[in-house]
């Protein structure tokens, strides 16, 4: 469905008036667009940050050059295009179906004789890309939409020609985790062409089939070696011939597997002749489909943008959709389904005995959450957010003129996704839950956002960081850090700045997951148009325990300043096998290894080593570098040995300010929306440690309504989502100010941390390129 144009979207794209958005991706928002002939189409438009890129910039042109080339019913038409403009845009018809992750999220898998039908015209998409001379290289469900006429591939965002030179470096996976073919898998630079197109259709089609992706989900890493290495799971798929085919298609060895053309023979479903109708698909999923069509096509009113006319009032929030809206395929490809199961098994961790944190007013209890990994193997992190929480919670209680008391709610999700959909559900339920802080991992993230999303509830993640998530219909999620690929900014420019630095060698290992992928792919990226610098970077799979050929090979290659990217384990073998080497230049590894693991096993060699970090440190206030929340730095520092017992870990500060940012907000809300940004923002001198901002947060007039329906003046969420998207507060770890688009950190602050004596000391700020 689609969504209201924002303040900041354009009004006009090559031709084409834009009446909302459609979705947002890691590198650009599609909308739906009217030419001035009245023709209906999807138009991408690259983001700004990555249209400066010419790598970007060179991926972005061949995708409307590979699509240009397909001639093809069953895969969509490209109808325009600019990639040389300064806002590069492709535009290509209309269609206004679902998609196939959302047909089978709702029904289930489709019936045998729908899956051999839409593998047959798939087949037939398939064979015209592969007769441009082109691969796909990204076929997945989420790349098929269901039309009243038959299905359409799309996203071609990834496809080259069978023989070029791939962008990416050798040992990037490019592609969706448990659908690229194993020689993708591998990362090896094997070419993935036209039998790898066809290995992810056996692989979607038996998704199709069983409602559940054949080599599962999870972590990246455990998907890609049950693609290389494991049998698919074909458990439900009872038809002789459709299992026969499915098993032929997603064969390793890619010599073994049809091709397009074969598969388009060997089906022998019939197909309705011109595709003009649906029979081939169960009843209910073809009035689905039909009612998709007709809300998608009854267009809303011409929004008014920034292009056209100043706005005035914001708008009202719409209201959280009548059912689940199943979001399907994160960045791993698997379905997400909210469970409907309770919190039996869901550790609830109560307030202090104190009751500070616990307190409350005559009236109803107002919250804010807590959703953490308390007990798994994130919990030190977990327990971190908790505290910060509880203090800001505390600090917001101490003050006279609060208008309102708050108390705390935490629940564990031990970091299983499965139960982080359950936690979710348990604070979507609660009406008295404000807002929620979390969850902690990426993976619990993706699984808890559809339902936080549904309900609307404002939910603020400090450690959650991959570079994009699954599309969300209302805009109340918040990363409150900067992302992996954000965070590779201050890295390079620390890195290749020290005195002597100009080629970065760059250790990418699969044991991190997405996080070491996106961190060094975006490193890799940076550097040439950053610095000026070069880069040559190596990919080793998980596992890997002989990092020392790796570092050797980086160092052979005139590398002057090395970064891994990796988990603690990893970065321990990488500084062993570095200590090993006259190598003395500088090196830094991902804040993901910073773990007292990393000390351990790296022992006398991890001295000297470096992480730029997202989060501050227990000795925050005692850095290198003066910072202006130095006073109130230490005195969370004090408040928290007060409180604990014990300095504030990782990620303490960062929940600290977010929770204070939502109280703050909330309280401006209760106080009343006609209100000036000053008389709403306190008077305080920090935002963090009394409740207020130095300097307004809004404009004038923009507040949205403050009381909930039911009249008992406790905040809206919808208008405290709007709140917090408009505020700018400042907090002891950043500044925190979202942009209108994708609710993520305008700033990209960061923090530098050195191991000095055994142990990691805060340093200071990261370094921030100039200019």
């Amino acid at each position: 469905m689609t969504e209201r144009l924002r303040p900041g979207d354009p009004a006009h794209i090559g031709g084409h008036r834009l009446l909302g958005r459609l979705g947002a991706g890691g590198m650009g928002t599609v909308y739906l667009g009217r030419t001035d002939a009245g023709a209906l189409a999807a138009v991408k438009v690259i983001l700004p940050e990555y249209a400066g890129y010419e790598e970007f910039r060179t991926r972005f042109r061949r995708e409307a050059e590979a699509a240009r080339r397909v001639d093809s019913p069953w895969a969509v038409r490209v109808t325009g295009a600019d990639t040389e403009s300064e806002t590069p845009w492709l535009a290509t018809e209309f269609v206004p179906g679902p998609t196939l992750p959302e047909i089978v999220a709702r029904y289930g898998p489709l019936p045998a004789r729908s899956v051999k039908v839409l593998g047959r015209l798939l087949a037939r998409a398939l064979a015209a890309v592969h007769a441009a001379g082109l691969a796909h290289r990204d076929v997945k469900p989420g790349n098929v939409l269901l039309a009243a006429d038959g299905p359409r591939l799309i996203d071609f965002g990834i496809a080259r020609a069978a023989d070029a030179t791939a962008l990416t470096a050798t040992g990037l996976v490019v592609g969706t985790p448990g659908f690229l073919p194993p020689e993708q898998a591998t990362g090896s630079g094997a070419d993935a062409g036209p039998a790898g197109d066809v290995f992810s259709l056996g692989a979607l089609l038996a998704y199709a089939a069983t409602g559940r992706p054949p080599f599962g989900s999870g972590a990246v890493d455990a998907l890609l070696y049950r693609t290389v290495h494991g049998a698919p799971d074909l458990d439900g798929v009872d038809d002789p011939a459709l299992r026969a085919l499915l098993t032929e298609c997603l064969a390793k060895d890619p010599a073994a597997r049809p091709s397009a053309a074969d598969l388009d023979t060997r089906i022998t479903e019939v197909v309705p002749a011109g595709g003009a109708s649906a029979s081939w698909l169960p009843e209910d999923v073809v009035r689905t489909i039909a009612e998709r069509s007709a809300a998608m096509l009854a267009l809303p009113d011409i929004d008014a943008t920034v292009g056209d006319a100043a706005a005035s009032d914001t708008p009202e929030p719409r209201p959280a959709p009548a059912r689940r809206r199943f979001l399907a395929f994160a960045a791993g490809g698997a379905v997400v389904a909210l469970g409907a199961g309770g919190l039996a098994a869901v550790r609830l961790w109560g307030d202090g005995a104190d009751g500070r944190s616990g307190a409350t007013t005559a009236g109803r209890r107002w919250v804010i959450g807590v959703h953490a990994d308390l007990t798994g193997n994130q919990k030190a992190a977990g327990r971190a957010q908790e505290r910060g929480v509880r203090l800001a919670v505390d600090r917001f209680n101490s003050r006279t003129d609060k208008p309102f008391t708050l108390t705390v709610k935490a629940l564990d999700d031990r970091g299983d996704p499965a139960r982080a959909e359950e936690v979710a559900e348990e604070f979507a339920r609660d009406p008295d839950v404000l807002a929620v802080i979390g969850p902690t991992g990426d993976a619990a993230t993706g699984a808890a956002l559809p339902a936080y999303d549904e309900a609307v509830l404002p939910l603020l993640t400090v450690s959650s960081l991959q570079i994009a998530y699954a599309a969300r219909v209302n805009a109340a999620f918040f990363q409150a850090s900067p992302s992996y690929a954000a965070l590779s900014l201050p890295i390079v420019t620390r890195l290749l700045r020290s005195p002597g630095a100009g080629r970065l060698g760059i250790l990418i290992d699969r044991s991190g997951g997405q996080a070491a992928y996106q961190a060094g792919y975006a490193a890799n990226l940076m550097v040439p148009g950053l610095t000026g610098g070069t880069t040559h970077p190596r990919v080793v799979p998980a596992g890997a325990t002989d990092l020392a050929p790796v570092v050797a090979d980086l160092l052979a290659h005139r590398s002057d300043a090395l970064l891994y990217a990796g988990d603690a384990a990893g970065a321990a073998r990488a500084a062993r096998a570095l200590a090993a080497t006259p190598f003395k230049g500088p090196r830094v590894a991902q804040h993901t290894a910073m773990r007292p693991e990393f000390l351990e096993r790296a022992g006398e060699a991890a001295e000297g080593w470096e992480f730029i970090a997202p989060f501050t440190g227990a000795d925050m206030a005692g850095g290198d570098t003066a910072s202006a929340s130095a006073r109130p730095a230490a005195d969370f520092a004090a408040a928290h040995r007060e409180r604990f017992g014990a300095a504030p870990d990782a990620w303490a500060a960062e929940a600290y300010d977010v929770a204070g940012l939502v109280a703050r907000e909330a309280a401006a809300l209760v106080r009343g929306a006609g209100k000036s940004g000053a008389e709403k923002n306190g008077a305080g001198k920090n935002g963090a440690a009394e409740g207020g901002s130095p300097t307004p947060t809004r404009s004038p007039g923009t507040a949205p309504p403050g009381a909930s329906p039911s009249g008992d003046g406790r905040p809206g969420r919808a208008a405290l989502a709007a709140a917090i998207a408009a505020s700018r507060y400042e907090g002891i770890s950043r500044t925190y100010a979202f942009d209108a688009e994708r609710q993520q950190l305008v700033a990209r602050d960061a923090h530098l941390h050195r191991v000095e004596g055994g142990r990691f000391r805060y340093v200071g700020p990261a370094p921030q390129p100039k200019g």
